[in-house]
């Protein structure tokens, strides 16, 4: 098993950041909007966020039928409908998640040599869970599945799960995480919200991802 080696700095700087009114939904809804540019053209990237052998390599194994008008589950995460779908450009699927349903919608656009992507998760902000986490908790989850796509498309090999799961323990992690968790925070505050609440949140949020979980008594 060979070490994952991540550049903590560069990883935050490769994407940004925004929360955004979508305007599909009228009332507390709010897109957690993430893009970064990879070195990759349109039909590679396409081809990476939806084949499903190509997905297991860096995200999750998923089933179903991916088309417009079918359905997909990840194992063990999400599942939903494909809404709408332009091969090799944009697709929009439900995100329906412990009885709760939200929107995904990814874009692809080219620039220079590589390819833009843009993902926008859109639910209901109108819950306990955003008041208290605002939207670094879907964020800061999101940038983690970007830097195993980041990975794959780098050498076209799956990511080493186990190196993988290391790393996510490391101080290094730790370090991106809380980092991630700010400049979500910052996202919040440009997005509208009081700048002392996204904050708060963000501070939520790096708590969350950072903190060791307890050892079981006994």
């Amino acid at each position: 098993m060979a070490d994952i080696q991540i550049d903590t700095d560069a990883r935050l700087a490769a994407v940004t950041r925004s929360v955004e009114a979508d305007p599909r939904h009228e009332g507390p809804y709010k897109a957690v909007v993430a893009t970064e540019l990879y070195p990759s053209p349109p039909a590679d990237v396409w081809d990476a966020i939806t084949d499903p052998d190509r997905l297991s390599r860096w995200f999750l194994p998923v089933t179903g039928d991916l088309r417009l008008g079918g359905t997909y589950q990840l194992e063990g995460n999400a599942g939903g409908e494909v809404l709408e779908c332009e091969p090799e450009e944009r697709f929009l699927v439900t995100w329906v998640f412990d009885g709760h349903t939200s929107w995904v919608e990814v874009t692809l656009t080219p620039e220079g040599d590589g390819t833009r992507m843009r993902l926008a998760h859109t639910a209901n902000v109108a819950n306990p869970f955003w008041d208290q986490f605002g939207p670094g908790a879907t964020g800061v989850g999101w940038e983690s599945g970007l830097l195993g796509l980041s990975l794959h498309l780098a050498t076209g090999a799956a990511v080493d799960r186990e190196a993988f799961q290391a790393w996510e323990t490391s101080p290094e992690a730790a370090a991106f995480m809380a980092g991630s968790a700010a400049a979500w925070g910052e996202a919040d505050a440009a997005g509208g919200e009081d700048p002392a609440v996204a904050r708060r949140r963000a501070d939520e949020v790096a708590s969350f991802y950072t903190t060791p979980p307890e050892e079981p008594a006994g």
